[in-house]
């Protein structure tokens, strides 16, 4: 593991390193894969969860820098793998800023080592639930011009909130902090009528003591007044998969799985 590996606890389950795990990623123990195991053996094809999750986000991006956006701030944003958000965004713009924020020390660590040369990015270490620390960290006062347009990323981690953190709250606090022209994007755990969804929402709320899945209308309630950019709130497989290069076009020709209905994805923009 590199970097500063002090607070990692390898004896507990981490979201991120579970995550890692069934991208592929190496960045995890076997407490991790353990849990992954779970997913992978017992519930197949549950892998297209996080890997058309992980397409979209790079999706989203991409069109978010298209369209302007040159400054991201990236809330819980995980372990760094392959087509980073930095990394899209600055195919597109390579001036394009990018925030980081997480509290897994695995991922400030890894995080920290390899995003060490470039100016252009931060990892900060902060609680998402927390949004003012973030907005105080000098990190971010350093990268982010708030006076400017700015693209919020809410990747998969509103789902491990429970209503009485009030996820919405915490989105529309930081749609307050930007300026119009900014975007949010946001993806979601999707609660469904099926024994699959019931398992795995079970078995995440046993390892974590947290988190809830939601309706799709409890999910586009997430973004407030902001205006949701077409085709608004969709399976993320489905979300504009003709803008993507890799081998997931095609999927509005198919029937989706079960899996990749399990979790759904927006973006919106702040008028």
């Amino acid at each position: 593991m590199p970097g500063d590996t002090t607070g990692i606890d390898p004896s507990k389950p981490s979201i991120a390193r579970i995550y890692d795990y069934l991208l592929g990623g190496t960045d995890n123990y076997a407490v991790d894969r353990e849990i992954g195991d779970f997913f992978l053996k017992g519930l197949p094809g549950s892998v297209a969860v996080p890997v058309e999750n992980r397409r979209a986000l790079i999706r989203a991006v991409g069109t978010m820098a298209s369209d302007g956006i040159r400054q991201f701030i990236d809330l819980g944003s995980g372990l760094p793998t392959a087509d980073n958000v930095h990394q899209v965004a600055q195919r597109h713009r390579p001036d394009a800023r990018v925030a980081y924020v997480d509290n897994d020390p695995t991922v400030l660590a890894h995080g920290r080592a390899l995003l060490a040369a470039d100016e252009r990015t931060a990892v900060i270490g902060a609680d998402v639930r927390e949004p003012e620390s973030i907005r105080r960290h000098p990190d971010v006062a350093n990268l982010i011009d708030f006076d400017e347009p700015v693209g919020l990323v809410f990747s998969a981690v509103l789902h491990h909130l429970d209503d009485a953190e009030r996820p919405g709250d915490l989105v529309r606090w930081w749609t307050d902090q930007v300026p119009s022209g900014s975007q949010v994007y946001l993806s979601h755990f999707r609660s469904g009528d099926n024994e699959q969804t019931r398992i795995a929402e079970r078995k995440l709320q046993e390892t974590f003591g947290r988190g809830r899945w939601r309706t799709d209308e409890e999910i586009t309630a997430l973004f407030g007044d902001l205006e949701l950019l077409a085709p608004g709130l969709v399976n993320c497989s489905l979300w504009r998969p003709s803008y993507a290069t890799g081998s997931d076009t095609g999927a509005e020709r198919r029937e989706l799985t079960v899996w990749e209905r399990m979790i759904s994805c927006a973006l919106a923009r702040k008028p």
